[in-house]
This record gives C-alpha cells, structure tokens and sequence, in this order.
C-alpha cells in the first residue's frame, strides 16, 4: 500500500516567514497552545520513538530555520540536548496512514504501540525513521507544515 508523498518542497528563501507561511495554509496557530511559532522557530512538546530503545518519550522539539536543525531535549529549558536532525537529512514528512507505529513486530521488534496511532507522524532521514506523536491533531499538522520546510534531504525536484 503507498503512502502519499510530501505536499511541499522546502523552501530555502533567506526572508522566509515561517509563521505567515504556515498560517497561510489554513492553520489557526494562535488557537494551538501546544506549538510556540515564531517567523523563523517553532517549539512544542512531541511524544518520540526512541532510536535503539523503543520506547516513547516526550521530548521539547525546536526547529529553527537559522540553525537548519530540528533539534530534541529532555524539557522546555533547552538544557539537555538528546539529538539533532539536520533539515539537509530530512527527505519526507508523512502521516503514519499505515499505522506503522501502531503495530507489533515492526523492524522484527517487540515495538510498544504508538501512545495515540491518529497523532502519529513520521520524519523520514538518510538513514532513520523518527516515529512522533503530536498533543493535538492541529499541532500534529502544523508540525508536519513547519517540517516540510526544512525537508532539504529530498532534492529531486528542485533547480
């Protein structure tokens, strides 16, 4: 079964306003209390897989299209740093329409089911597959808006 591909190509424009951008879409991110964005960042809370250990932690995510990065830590502090994903390395930005996260066995693992399989997102890299359950299914895509405009990774199409 295939899953569709992303909507939008990144955008690499200096004067980029994330906000307005994403606003345009047709969200309402002044009603989303889970998500801060701002005309270059975004921030909220996202509920993530773990990468060898696979279990689900809530993490603070910050994209910031200055850095290029979507980066993860422990809490809003933004003092611990558990890991980065560099916009260069993200290819696609999807719903988990398959349910991928919901279902036993996944990788040939004993995976726990994803914490609320309608919220779950997937972040498509070179070389992982970050599983990420949203507060709200409005966060949810305005995460995956704001994502897909980082999504250098995936180059086919562009000049």
């Amino acid at each position: 079964q295939a899953r569709p591909l992303t909507r939008y190509l990144p955008i690499r424009k200096e004067d980029f306003d994330l906000k307005t951008h994403i606003e345009s879409c047709g969200h309402t991110v002044d009603m989303c209390h889970h998500i801060i964005l701002t005309q270059k960042m975004c921030k909220g809370y996202l509920t993530k897989m773990g990468g060898k250990i696979k279990s689900w932690k809530k993490r603070w995510f910050v994209f910031d299209r200055l850095k290029r990065t979507l980066s993860y830590f422990i809490d809003k502090h933004e003092t611990k740093l558990k890991g980065v994903i560099y916009f260069q390395a993200i290819e696609e930005v999807y719903y988990d329409h398959l349910r991928s996260a919901a279902k036993k066995g996944f990788f040939h693992l004993s995976l726990a089911n994803s914490p609320n399989p309608a919220l779950t997102f997937c972040v498509k890299t070179h070389d992982r597959l970050y599983y990420m359950v949203a507060p709200s299914a409005e966060a949810m895509r305005i995460w995956m808006d704001v994502i897909v405009t980082g999504a250098e990774g995936y180059t086919q199409f562009m000049n």
